[in-house]
């Protein structure tokens, strides 16, 4: 893990109606849907720094955020394939 330290105002808090224990969360979904936004974070990436339970849970929040999802056929035929891969173990 690399720890990030961001100064900002305090007002800031309250224009974006967030309190101080749910900042960091806040910081890590925002990050994560923009750099998904910007082609930098495969969905399965951005998941993983939003900390959402998974690809579905991530896939409902850049839905949320009017982000255009970037999700082929092919990216759920994968998903697919290990979905069964999981339940035949």
């Amino acid at each position: 893990m690399v720890l990030a330290e961001v100064e900002m105002p305090g007002s800031i808090l309250a224009l974006i109606k967030v309190d101080r224990e749910n900042l960091a969360q806040f910081i890590k979904r925002s990050l994560a849907v923009e750099l998904y936004r910007e082609g930098k974070l495969s969905l399965g990436k951005a998941a993983e720094l939003a900390g959402t339970k998974n690809k579905w849970e991530m896939l409902m929040l850049l839905s949320e955020k009017g982000v255009p999802i970037d999700y082929t056929s092919e990216d759920a035929k994968e998903d697919l394939q290990t979905l069964r891969d999981v339940l035949d173990r």
